[in-house]
């Protein structure tokens, strides 16, 4: 596949509306780079501002959808996940319904069903959000 990727949804494990990517636009074995356009009607927005909860979510799926497509390219089934930890998350500012977020994760560590990833939000330029958490892959 070339990137950007914008079907992605066969890439991750959440459905619509619970969807918070939106293009994947690189990744490899230890980063993955993500896009995704607030709307309106998203379950995250809240008086016209995407919240916490849902920069939180975007790194965990911008996370899901470099692996995903990893498994994909290597013919292997695309699991399940959730948070297990969030450490050192610093919120910066809540981007606007219309904005455009730029996310990219990085793999720290991994061992056996836990990741420990990295990640930082941009908007316009600026970096919104970051931190590190676990994250418990479970086979399906």
């Amino acid at each position: 596949m070339d990137f950007p990727v914008e079907d992605i949804i066969p890439l991750i494990p959440q459905k619509p509306p619970f969807v918070m990517v939106g293009k994947l636009l690189y990744t490899d074995e230890i980063e993955a780079r993500s896009s995704f356009l607030i709307e309106e009607g998203n379950v995250f927005v809240r008086d016209g501002y995407f919240q916490e909860a849902g920069l939180l979510e975007n790194m965990a799926q911008t996370a899901a959808l470099g692996a995903g497509y990893q498994a994909k390219r290597e013919n292997r089934p695309v699991v399940s996940g959730y948070i297990a930890a969030i450490n050192n998350l610093e919120i910066f500012g809540l981007p606007r319904t219309g904005d455009e977020l730029i996310t990219e994760v990085k793999i720290e560590n991994h061992i056996f069903n836990v990741t420990v990833i990295s990640g930082k939000v941009w908007n316009n330029g600026e970096v919104i959000a970051s931190g590190e958490m676990k994250l418990f892959s479970v086979s399906e």
